[in-house]
């Protein structure tokens, strides 16, 4: 009798495995679905590593200077290779002694802007950039316009040329910190856009020290 339900006990646990459905066996063996992380987007120059050594810097300059040179000019991703390259470079310049294996390795079309953007940062940071001035330049520091009439100026240098506005501001500031400065330079170069007399001589209109006339003769 013993032997019987035994038996019988053991022939239906076998008759339910064989009665459950191909489906419900595989989904009690199948392993969970992989999941896949994605890197959150640049968005701010403090957000990209330096390259860590040798080979890291020779990817990075040739994925940003060919990059920069590439068809597409999508605002965010020259943002990222801007911040990179300022990244790569600066980290050359802090370890010399990776300079010329990073050359070395990079590929012929990057090469020779890669070794002029390590001279200029090698230059840059040189102790002997040039000994102090015994004085004080011949400059008088003057308050500026105020930004909203700059900004008539640029735009009208804009709509004369067809050329962003933001380069007659960038000028202006490279030049004279938008008309903060008031002198020549060692060049004779005079204005807030520091035009020299002969090309002003061409190209101005009005008076070389009015920042209206001169982002004018700029544009």
């Amino acid at each position: 009798m013993v032997l019987l339900l035994l038996a019988a006990c053991s022939g239906g646990g076998t008759d339910t495995a064989r009665r459950r459905s191909p489906a419900q066996t595989t989904a009690t063996t199948r392993a969970p679905a992989a999941t896949t992380t994605t890197a959150p987007a640049i968005t701010s120059p403090e957000q990209v590593p330096a390259p860590a050594d040798v080979p890291a810097a020779v990817a990075a300059i040739t994925r940003v200077e060919r990059g920069l040179r590439a068809a597409e000019r999508d605002p965010a991703l020259l943002d990222r290779l801007g911040w990179e390259q300022q990244k790569v470079y600066g980290t050359l310049v802090a370890h010399p002694d990776w300079q010329e294996a990073v050359l070395a390795a990079l590929p012929d079309d990057v090469r020779e802007i890669a070794r002029a953007n390590i001279d200029a940062g090698n230059a840059l940071t040189a102790p002997d950039l040039g000994p102090p001035l015994p004085a004080l330049p011949d400059w008088t520091i003057l308050q500026p316009l105020p930004v909203a009439e700059l900004r008539t100026f640029y735009d009208e240098a804009a709509a004369a040329t067809g050329i962003p506005w933001a380069y007659f501001a960038a000028i202006h500031f490279v030049e004279t910190k938008f008309g903060r400065i008031h002198g020549n330079s060692s060049a004779g170069a005079q204005g807030p856009m520091q035009f020299l007399p002969s090309t002003w001589a061409v190209y101005g209109t009005g008076n070389i020290d009015d920042d209206h006339d001169a982002i004018l003769a700029a544009a």
